[in-house]
């Protein structure tokens, strides 16, 4: 990977809890990538969990220790450990824990817990960590410049104002199911002076019934990712919402295929319009498979993976948030949009506001005359940075943030 991107440093993380069965194949192969490289020219960082005892008012170094000791039953001393923790810890706990795995005093790191994430960096830097690196790899390079960095912190310091984002999901009782779109919606409010509070719905739960209850006081609406049949009428009742309560409307891969089902039941009066992933006898399966998908392939090779192109339709939505004719994003599904139905919908109004760039595909899809009621068959949260939102998820929150205003006057 170094050599092919010529990069100066290669970072690889294991994730996981050091001894489980899952991980040992990985700790395998950075113990070997040090031997082939070079001790010298390998570094091993230990994140490790430091608890706070209340009732003593005391750290407990143990679980440190004995963690150490099963990296090393691997192959695996570490060169620096990083502590984390809730409270301070105090320097002769540290000493302790650098005497008892076997590494240099200062190569002791705390990782104290802080109420904004993306502060983080700056309390490794404060604590050294970027310097202790560089002198352990034997890199010469300048002092770390994070000026970018404190600006976006005072940037999420100094939001103004609260708004309230549905999230609309199947799989909502495991939030870090949605961790990315949950992220790049904190990313996107930063850059609109807003802080995005996130009401989880469980799509199961949702029905024409109840709908106008679950989502009464928020601001936006966001239907994410997703496979099978499970909770889809739940979501299709949210996009009918949104429509007709001109609410802001955000659908990201099977987000945007609600929306197009919901239009055509809705607007097209199909009302067995659905998906032939959830009802292949539909009369009117407004999303499938494309032709060249049918047949005998294994489900795998039917995926669209990866980054593609996207020639985006002028005077639309899409070009007001990317101000390009063309875009790359990156995908992650099977069923496409059916250009059978496509005319169908372009004469009851539908916008397509983003393709492939010969056509063929549709990536986007607006209702025009709405502040914001988009959907991407992309997954535009793979490339929010916390610096830099996503145009998408910023346009989307400016709008939400102007539904907000509206509610309050």
């Amino acid at each position: 990977m170094g050599k092919k991107t010529n990069a100066d440093v290669v970072i690889t993380e294991i994730g996981g809890t050091t001894g489980d069965i899952e991980s040992q194949p990985f700790l395998e192969a950075i113990r070997q990538v040090s031997h082939e490289v070079g001790r010298e020219n390998c570094l091993f960082i230990h994140v490790t969990l430091v608890p706070y005892i209340k009732s003593s008012g005391e750290h407990k170094s143990k679980p440190t220790q004995h963690s150490v000791k099963e990296l090393q039953s691997f192959g695996i001393q570490p060169d620096i450990i990083v502590t984390r923790c809730d409270e301070p810890i105090d320097p002769s706990i540290r000493q302790k824990i650098a005497l008892f795995c076997n590494v240099k005093p200062d190569c002791v790191v705390e990782n104290l817990t802080l109420p904004v994430l993306y502060q983080a960096p700056l309390m490794l830097a404060e604590n050294g960590l970027d310097d202790i690196v560089c002198r352990e790899l034997h890199i010469q390079a300048n002092p770390c410049d994070l000026t970018e960095w404190k600006e976006m912190l005072d940037r999420i310091n100094s939001c103004s104002r609260e708004i309230h984002i549905a999230l609309v999901g199947k799989y909502v009782k495991l939030h870090d199911a949605y961790l990315s779109v949950a992220e790049a919606l904190h990313h996107a409010g930063y850059e609109n002076s807003a802080k995005v509070n996130i009401v989880w719905v469980d799509s199961e739960l949702l029905d024409e019934g109840n709908v106008g209850a679950a989502l009464a006081g928020c601001d936006g609406i966001i239907v994410p990712g997703g496979f099978g049949g499970r909770g889809i009428e739940g979501m299709i009742a949210a996009a009918r919402y949104a429509r007709t309560h001109h609410i802001p409307y955000f659908g990201i891969c099977l987000g945007m295929q609600i929306a197009v089902i919901e239009y055509a039941r809705s607007v097209l009066g199909w009302q067995d319009a659905d998906s032939s992933e959830f009802h292949p006898e539909s009369t009117h399966c407004v999303i499938d498979l494309m032709p060249d998908q049918q047949g005998n392939l294994p489900k795998g090779g039917t995926m669209r993976l990866g980054a593609y192109p996207c020639a985006v339709q002028p005077g639309t939505e899409m070009e007001r948030a990317y101000g390009k004719e063309e875009i790359s994003e990156r995908h992650r599904h099977r069923y496409e949009f059916n250009n059978d139905f496509r005319q169908d919908f372009v004469n009851a109004g539908l916008v397509l506001s983003g393709t492939s760039p010969d056509g063929r595909l549709v990536e986007a899809v607006e209702v025009p005359g709405e502040r914001f009621c988009l959907g991407v068959q992309f997954h535009p949260e793979f490339k929010s940075r916390p610096n830099r939102a996503h145009p998408l998820f910023k346009e989307f929150i400016a709008a939400s943030v102007e539904q907000s205003r509206k509610r309050g006057e």
